[in-house]
């Protein structure tokens, strides 16, 4: 039964927060009485069994909770049994599917730091602990402990509640709130710092956020960034060896991707790419779906990918883009032609504190037989690399093309 309660909490957590902030008006006493709901449901199910409606259940058991503590402060001191709210008269109470919809646009909130966006999704959002959040980011639990609680009262201080989502509303916010799901992902698939490469629960989060986001507006750019997620993810187990370092793409086992994963990204992809307009998540997942249907890294259609970066482009200007592009020219039609689209872009101050880029020049001048430029090149990205295990790896390129020069 715990099992059953705990997974519950995890997949279904965010309707009964959002119900209950929906019905008490207060973020921290919707988050403290969902805990009740589900303590009170460990307390009384393995007797009673599972009600017929749990989550109408627990957002009553939320509802009551929250409705003695009201009485409770108004008092100033704690209610006698015979004053306290039964749980039985509350009447039952409307799930609504938008509001796990609208709590995740208030956590998102524009007036809000990215990173603070991020800490509050995956605290409201997610169910995450305080802890769980703070080793997540590598960063101390005062620290995140202190952005949360600042990121609460900003919003109670600005009247930010659960906002009515009209299309106005949706347009406006959307890629705010897919942008903070993305970064969500990016951290735990590619972590940009400490001992390790990838941090799946993140992931794993992000992924169900989106998933969520997706049931309840299905457009190009959630489908599309749901399929880019999902292909990308699928990649994991090939990622890393036992050690835990880097396998780049061309070198992993394909045969280790979670190919129901990669099928079902693929097949969401198609869906975001076939519609009239395409967004920056629905390319990237395009591109992402490439690689994926190639049973070989030698099978890859480049110009292709090309073509779907050239589009991305088309949308604004990134040098991250820009970058990426570089190097699927440098597959499609020679080394050359990369390099000579990265250099331009560094000597243009484009990209020069991005370690990537120096990584990505110095493959590129190796597959040509320029070695010695190619050490200059993993040098610099090996300075400016904050990942253990690229520098593990850096270091290991650099020196094993020293031996050859």
């Amino acid at each position: 039964m715990r099992g059953h309660i705990e997974a519950l909490h995890r997949t279904h957590g965010i309707v009964v927060r959002a119900t209950l902030m929906r019905l008490l008006g207060d973020l921290d006493l919707a988050d403290d009485c969902c805990q009740d709901a589900f303590a009170s449901a460990l307390a009384v199910w393995p007797e009673s069994g599972i009600p017929a409606k749990p989550l109408a259940w627990l957002v009553k058991a939320g509802r009551y909770a929250g409705l003695n503590t009201f009485r409770k402060n108004q008092r100033q001191v704690a209610l006698p049994a015979e004053e306290l709210v039964a749980f039985g008269d509350e009447p039952d109470i409307e799930i609504i599917d938008d509001d796990a919809l609208r709590l995740i646009f208030m956590c998102c909130h524009p007036s809000l730091g990215v990173e603070s966006q991020i800490a509050l999704t995956l605290r409201e959002c997610c169910g995450l602990s305080t802890e769980e959040i703070a080793h997540a980011f590598l960063c101390p639990m005062p620290t995140l402990a202190q952005r949360i609680v600042r990121a609460k009262a900003q919003l109670k201080a600005g009247g930010h509640s659960l906002e009515l989502l009209n299309d106005e509303v949706i347009s406006e916010r959307l890629p705010g709130v897919l942008h903070v799901l993305y970064l969500t992902f990016n951290e735990g698939y590619y972590a940009s710092s400490g001992y390790s490469l990838v941090r799946a629960d993140l992931a794993r989060e992000a992924i169900r956020l989106t998933r969520l986001v997706v049931s309840l507006l299905r457009t190009s750019e959630t489908v599309g960034l749901l399929a880019l997620m999902l292909v990308q993810e699928s990649r994991r187990s090939a990622r890393t060896n036992a050690e835990g370092d880097i396998i780049l793409l061309d070198d992993q086992d394909r045969r280790l991707w979670n190919q129901a994963m990669a099928r079902e990204g693929i097949l969401l992809s198609d869906e975001a790419v076939g519609c009239s307009s395409l967004g920056s998540y629905a390319l990237q997942s395009a591109i992402a779906a490439v690689h994926a249907r190639s049973p070989e890294s030698d099978s890859t259609d480049w110009g292709q990918i090309v073509g779907y970066y050239d589009q991305l482009q088309a949308l604004g200007y990134s040098p991250i883009v820009e970058l990426n592009r570089a190097v699927a020219v440098a597959y499609h039609v020679g080394p050359e032609h990369g390099i000579e689209i990265i250099e331009r872009m560094l000597a243009e101050g484009e990209l020069a504190h991005y370690g990537l880029a120096y990584s990505a020049l110095g493959g590129l001048k190796e597959k040509l037989g320029q070695l010695a430029e190619a050490v200059l090149a993993y040098e610099v990205a090996l300075a400016k690399s904050n990942q253990d295990s690229e520098r593990k790896w850096l270091r290991e390129k650099i020196e094993n093309l020293q031996k050859s020069l």
